[in-house]
């Protein structure tokens, strides 16, 4: 007879932990950097400076109506231009990107609409994608600055490229 307790007693806990896992709701971090491009190169270089208090939306729309937006929320970066936003559920389903908002500063503010921009900070927020950790690193993102730096000359020089970022031949 406590045999048969202990054999239902250990199947009612086994299940409801099973049950406990199962409607737990998935939880990600999204974490990032915002930075000033000091030379208009849309990449980051030894130049480039961090922002703090620039703001960014985390945004996840459905992939075949970008109108319908299933998720969003602003931060704003800290000391180190780095942000760190939690996002409930998977969306699989979703396309998810970190949108530049606001920079802090007037004379770096500009955001670059190209299109092929547009995909930088696109991030996969769901465990269907091999990742096993909740955490998602998207790409640093950057405000461009009115006016380039002095020194983004001798730097171009030294990284081998062209003002426009191709390379010297």
């Amino acid at each position: 007879m406590a045999k048969s307790a202990i054999i239902i007693l250990a199947s009612a806990l086994c299940f409801l932990s099973f049950l406990g896992s199962a409607c737990a709701k998935e939880r990600y971090f999204v974490e990032g950097t915002v930075y000033c491009d000091t030379c208009r190169i849309q990449f980051l270089t030894k130049l480039s400076e961090t922002l703090e208090g620039a703001t960014v939306r985390v945004q996840c729309s459905q992939v075949d109506n970008v109108k319908n937006v299933t998720f969003h929320k602003e931060t704003t970066t800290d000391k180190t231009g780095s942000y760190r936003v939690e996002v409930d559920g998977d969306h699989e389903e979703d396309t998810c990107e970190v949108i530049l908002v606001k920079s802090p500063r007037p004379d770096c503010s500009e955001i670059d609409h190209e299109s092929h921009l547009l995909q930088a900070a696109t991030i996969s927020i769901t465990k269907n994608n091999g990742i096993v950790s909740p955490i998602r690193q998207a790409n640093p993102l950057g405000f461009l600055i009115k006016e380039r730096l002095p020194g983004c000359a001798e730097l171009f020089k030294e990284l081998g490229i062209n003002e426009d970022g191709t390379v010297i031949s």
